[in-house]
């Protein structure tokens, strides 16, 4: 027997999932494997699926915003945001100045809340449990101020066609302003000094998992995987929308293609959303917060798209309308599923515990893909 042939029989298969800790959700990952090293990764999707693009189909414009937080639940906020942005450039509904900050405003702290939550558990994933106290001990900050104006703490329906349902009040500002400053002093000690500098973390995930601009491209990648391997592309700056070209931010973009480069991006990031939601607050003006909208919105017919950048990446929302009360169709561009495809080609060859680090620094979230 030929030594080739004796290396193909000892493979074996590993099921990651449907209900794994690892896998971030309920997702499959059918792992082949040669001892400790993959061979072959193939992720299974359809444990989660609910249809929620034909959902979209079956009732008015209105009653299908609820379904965009059950989506990506850590960034909600952004899906409430491009499901908005794509009825009203349908509908030709102009949204107010004061609207469209307190937007803002509450889509960059839901950014910061969910980069949070990946955090803790990616290093929860890589053995590390203390961080997880620090991060969900600012996260809980971030959830009561949106709590405050949304009325929810995870899966927020706040976002209407014109404008937000509640107006922010003087404490929601001031106890943004005082989360603003509490984040910062701890980011350099907290976060940097006892984890980004981290020896273990270092080689945990430093020049493992790299991904090229080229495979970016070919799968779709976008959001902090793609401006972990270079590619320097963000919607809020590439594809301007609401008022994010009135404000001063930075794309954070790393080269190297690792996973430390994609946690570094995400890192940056949080500091980049605490810079503009001080803007934001700073140059907040006085006015209403909802244009005048018909009851029962009917759009003439024809397509539009709107993208919005989440957590994650670029979303997009193609809309159909036929003229009536709701949508002909509507087609989502998810940005985990693109990031997720990519995993089988980039995990071959390496060791079981690398594939699981460099899993979990894609930070998925299954909902997003199984609509």
């Amino acid at each position: 027997m030929n030594l080739a042939r004796q290396h193909y029989e000892e493979t074996f298969v590993l099921n990651l999932g449907p209900q794994h800790p690892a896998t971030h959700g309920v997702l499959r990952v059918k792992v082949t494997m040669d001892g400790e090293y993959v061979i072959k990764a193939e992720p299974v999707l359809g444990y989660i699926h609910r249809m929620h693009e034909k959902i979209a189909e079956q009732g008015s414009f209105a009653q299908f915003m609820p379904y965009t937080a059950r989506m990506d639940y850590l960034h909600a906020l952004a899906f409430n945001h491009g499901y908005c942005l794509a009825v009203e450039r349908a509908a030709g509904i102009e949204v107010p100045e004061r609207a469209e900050y307190i937007r803002v405003i509450t889509v960059e702290l839901n950014r910061v809340a969910s980069h949070l939550l990946w955090w803790a558990a990616f290093l929860l994933d890589l053995g590390g449990f203390t961080p997880l106290l620090y991060a969900f001990d600012d996260r809980e900050k971030v959830v009561d101020l949106l709590e405050r104006v949304t009325g929810s703490r995870l899966t927020y329906c706040y976002f209407r066609f014109g404008g937000v349902c509640h107006d922010v009040d003087e404490e929601f500002i001031t106890g943004t302003r005082a989360f603003i400053e509490r984040l910062r002093k701890r980011l350099p000690t907290m976060y940097h000094s006892l984890v980004t500098g981290n020896i273990i973390l270092i080689k945990r995930i430093k020049d493992i998992g790299f991904i090229s601009r080229e495979q970016c491209r070919r799968y779709g990648a976008s959001g902090p995987v793609a401006r972990g391997s270079g590619i320097d592309f963000d919607v809020r700056r590439h594809e301007p929308y609401s008022v994010y070209p009135e404000l001063e931010f930075d794309v954070p973009v790393y080269p190297e293609g690792d996973s430390m480069a994609r946690y570094m991006v995400r890192m940056d990031e949080i500091e980049q959303s605490l810079r503009i939601i001080e803007q934001a607050l700073d140059k907040l003006p006085d006015g209403p917060i909802m244009a005048k909208v018909p009851r029962n919105l009917k759009p003439e017919a024809g397509s539009c798209y709107a993208a919005v950048e989440t957590a994650r990446g670029s979303l997009g929302h193609r809309l159909i309308c036929d003229g009536g009360a709701k949508p002909y169709r509507l087609k989502l561009r998810s940005p985990t599923f693109s990031n997720l495809s990519l995993y089988g080609e980039v995990a071959e060859g390496m060791m079981i515990a690398d594939a699981l680090a460099f899993l979990g620094s894609l930070d998925l979230v299954i909902p997003e893909i199984d609509r």
